[in-house]
């Protein structure tokens, strides 16, 4: 997670998004909201500015953005330094991680999904939620990503390409939920599948390493 640059000098640049695009942002959280579990003790890699974890009272993330760390602290959530690819977390310490649009700027996306893998407890739950590549929004964000200094450098994903690389690093059971629907408000409408919403939720969980 070594992209970091706009983020760094550009965090409430980044951070406005959420209030420009409210709508957009309660609709992604509510979809992640159905699919993060309601107990157990979390954490979000790629913790950003915190406004997913805080909302879904996820009280620890990691970040390697110093600036954007600072905004997510003010929002009380524990922010520790670090790499999608080195977690600074102890193995099965989790029992379930969030990644909300993170896979796109990760260097080496399955070996950050081995990481997750890693600090998750025994059966816990690895929650991703991204831009789908295949999607209409997916096609827009590609075809506009050399105007943005955030996404400009991102690697954008379909279901089936993040389904096979999570279940190489010792996933399965998979859920999906999906909002953002072509032709419909931007509100929160949240349906469970993939193959129409823009952004899309995977749920899956952690295997046995014998089983690996």
């Amino acid at each position: 997670m070594t992209k970091t640059t706009a983020f760094d000098e550009q965090p409430n640049d980044y951070d406005s998004w959420f209030e420009r695009h409210h709508d957009l942002y309660q609709a992604e959280l509510a979809a992640i909201y159905a699919a993060v579990p309601k107990s157990g003790q979390g954490v979000e890699i790629g913790v950003g500015t915190g406004r997913f974890a805080a909302p879904l009272s996820i009280s620890t993330g990691v970040d390697p953005s110093l600036g954007m760390a600072e905004l997510a602290r003010q929002r009380g959530v524990e922010v520790l330094e670090g790499v999608a690819e080195a977690l600074p977390l102890t193995d099965n310490s989790f029992d379930y991680a969030l990644m909300v649009t993170v896979v796109c700027f990760l260097d080496d996306l399955p070996k950050a999904f081995r990481e997750a893998w890693r600090i998750l407890k025994p059966g816990g739950s690895l929650v991703v939620g991204f831009i789908d590549r295949e999607s209409a929004l997916g096609r827009s964000y590609e075809q506009k990503q050399e105007q943005s200094v955030f996404y400009r450098d991102a690697t954008f994903y379909s279901v089936g390409d993040l389904v096979v690389l999570l279940h190489r690093a010792g996933f399965e059971d998979f859920s999906y939920w999906q909002t953002l629907l072509p032709g419909e408000p931007p509100d929160v409408t949240v349906r469970e599948g993939f193959g129409a919403g823009g952004f899309v939720v995977i749920r899956a969980q952690k295997r046995d390493k014998e089983d690996i």
